[in-house]
């Protein structure tokens, strides 16, 4: 089991095990058996967990919450028991588990490499009844067709989903794209209806006012299709490698940390019913930078929709 040897007392920001009606869970996804360069992925959840001790009692300095106050809001369920050799096998027993986590609480999982999202937008689409928005910070567009002779993997899971109607194709952003690949597979998303902000359009680009435009354009598209539930997927691979050197598929010319917490504040009101946080392996890390973005990615992520009030999903 990918999870047992790597399963502690630590959780996420120091929260505690998650009651029935606590209202955030983080959950580890401890899984990188899909990657296709450097392993390590399945050590992310316990890297991200011991970078958020940091946080200490985790207010918000823009947003002005924390979900550690009032107590009860945040729990960690830990990394989930999975298999480590079959990503069907996986995917299998990922799918009920977090069934019932997201009928039960508002989840932000840490992985584990990308592979993992199919799996779970699979399952939002079924407990929501109709496709999601999806946006995508990342460095590859993970449209290929197949995963080096593979069927699937951590760089079909976009394909994988439009083709099954798992998403709203029109209502897909990508941020940070520039990884090589075929002509085909870097243009899938927008000839689906997509849009796509590449790393090489988004130089420069850092805060909240010179972002602007990007994020417009992602509410423009939410607003034309009735502001549907919204699903973030976070590679940290979409940062520069000198912002996350501990990553599996490290891409040179990526976006910074500022970029990405600006988006993520700016963006923090859309209707979000879930998020992920993946590729951080920190065998590659160095003085737990890529750890450390990964954690304030998903703090900010939790207190953006506390800061919302005590309506959201």
């Amino acid at each position: 089991m990918s999870s047992f040897a790597f399963l502690s007392d630590q959780r996420f920001m120091k929260a505690a095990a998650p009651a029935a009606d606590t209202r955030f869970v983080v959950a580890g996804v401890a899984w990188d058996g899909s990657t296709t360069n450097r392993p390590g992925a399945r050590l992310g959840p316990r890297a991200i967990r011991q970078a958020s001790h940091m946080l200490c009692e985790g207010t918000h300095p823009h947003f002005n919450v924390s979900p550690l106050h009032p107590a009860g809001q945040l729990g960690d369920v830990g990394d989930l028991l999975l298999p480590n050799t079959s990503l069907q096998a996986m995917r299998e027993m990922l799918q009920p588990m977090a069934a019932n986590l997201i009928r039960a609480h508002h989840m932000a999982w840490i992985g584990g490499d990308h592979s993992i999202t199919l799996p779970l937008l699979r399952e939002y689409r079924r407990w929501l009844g109709r496709p999601l928005a999806v946006i995508h910070f990342d460095a590859h567009c993970d449209t290929w067709t197949d995963h080096f002779g593979e069927p699937s993997g951590h760089g079909t899971w976009v394909y994988e989903a439009m083709q099954e109607g798992l998403v709203i194709d029109a209502c897909f952003t990508q941020l940070g794209i520039r990884s090589a690949g075929e002509r085909e597979a870097r243009g899938y998303v927008q000839q689906r209806g997509g849009q796509v902000f590449t790393a090489r359009q988004l130089r420069g680009l850092e805060s909240p006012q010179q972002l602007a435009p990007v994020v417009d354009a992602i509410r423009t598209r939410l607003a034309a299709h009735g502001n549907p539930p919204v699903y973030l997927s976070l590679d940290i691979d979409c940062l520069d490698p000198a912002f996350a050197p501990g990553t599996g598929t490290p891409e040179p010319g990526g976006m910074s940390t500022n970029q990405v917490l600006s988006l993520l504040e700016e963006l923090a009101d859309l209707p979000f019913v879930g998020m992920d946080c993946v590729e951080v392996a920190p065998p590659y890390d160095h003085a737990e930078v890529t750890s450390q973005a990964a954690a304030h990615f998903v703090w900010t992520y939790l207190c953006g929709q506390l800061a919302q009030g005590p309506t959201r999903p």
